[in-house]
């Protein structure tokens, strides 16, 4: 089936998607956002290309909805509530309209669940690989979005998720790793952004980004941004055993393409839960020997990590 032309896809694919007033159902040039009271704007961009951060062989609608989904999980890192979103797709002669039918079901679909509209974008045609542009909008209260400058000494670091399964499912797709494909392979596909635990830790969180380039790195992102430094127990890294066993710890340095699916946030030790142990204080014990309950953020898998002080000696 031929491929329609930029304005019938536009009509046909896209404007049933710019359900928010101010997308004036892709009619204009432009869209309006409206100012919010007591509100800042959040603005998160990422860009998907094909064979790098997906396969040709990856569902149309899941590749949609991960394009969506990893903005979403920039917004959910920076306690934001999502609002709407640009879209620019460079299509290839490939792209035929069943493809483009699938994709906008999968954008439907995610916008249904996360409550976002298509506000506008652009399509083009390429002779290179797709390439799929994301531009998210989202709305925190005044003052109160989380950024990666913020962390402290004596600071906690909380991972929510599951270390690695995104990295295991790419390893799953390109023959490198057998066991639980099946999963591995949908965290891959399809990350789950945590808008919901973003928007309660605003306010409890001093820093706060989205694993996307392994755990290390996106750590040193925050020790960089809060000039601190932070110290893991590998131990207490929540990660699949199976990938443990098979990649020893390159699972959590692994700079592929991760899930998003799993935040990153610290916070001061105090107030403390009532259900968490007594932390021991930082001038009286070792930071290898910390150990902190997880019992109040079991239900979404965090565990905690210590962060010093810049030239703090190590034990």
């Amino acid at each position: 089936m031929p491929r329609l032309s930029e304005f019938q896809l536009i009509a046909q694919m896209f404007a049933p998607l710019a359900t928010a007033p101010g997308a004036f159902g892709l009619k204009d040039d432009a869209a309006v956002i409206p100012a919010r009271e007591g509100a800042d704007l959040v603005v998160t961009t990422d860009a998907l290309v094909e064979g790098v951060h997906f396969f040709a062989s990856d569902p149309p609608d899941m590749v949609a909805k991960k394009a969506l989904r990893v903005n979403l999980s920039d917004l959910a890192a920076k306690g934001a509530a999502p609002h709407g979103y640009l879209l620019a797709l460079s299509l290839p002669a490939s792209i035929d309209m069943p493809w483009l039918e699938s994709f906008a079901r999968g954008l439907s679909e995610d916008q249904a669940e996360f409550a976002l509209s298509l506000l506008g974008g652009d399509t083009t045609s390429t002779p290179g690989p797709l390439s799929i542009a994301i531009t998210a909008f989202g709305h925190v209260p005044v003052g109160t979005m989380i950024r990666r400058a913020g962390a402290v000494p004596g600071d906690l670091v909380f991972v929510s998720g599951t270390i690695g399964d995104g990295g295991g499912g790419l390893a799953v797709l390109k023959g490198e790793e057998a066991s639980h494909s099946d999963y591995l392979i949908s965290r891959y596909r399809l990350p789950t952004p945590r808008l919901a635990l973003g928007q309660a830790l605003r306010g409890i969180a001093t820093a706060s980004l989205d694993i996307s380039d392994g755990l290390l790195a996106d750590l040193g992102h925050i020790a960089e941004a809060s000039a601190v430094r932070i110290v893991l127990q590998a131990e207490h890294i929540r990660a699949r055993m199976y990938l443990r066993r098979s990649g020893a710890t390159a699972w959590m340095r692994s700079s592929a393409p991760q899930p998003r699916a799993t935040i990153t946030r610290l916070r001061s030790p105090r107030p403390r839960h009532p259900k968490t142990r007594p932390h021991p204080s930082p001038a009286s014990a070792g930071w290898s020997r910390v150990r902190v309950s997880c019992l109040w953020m079991r239900r979404e898998g965090m565990c905690p990590f210590r962060v010093r002080a810049i030239g703090t000696s190590e034990r």
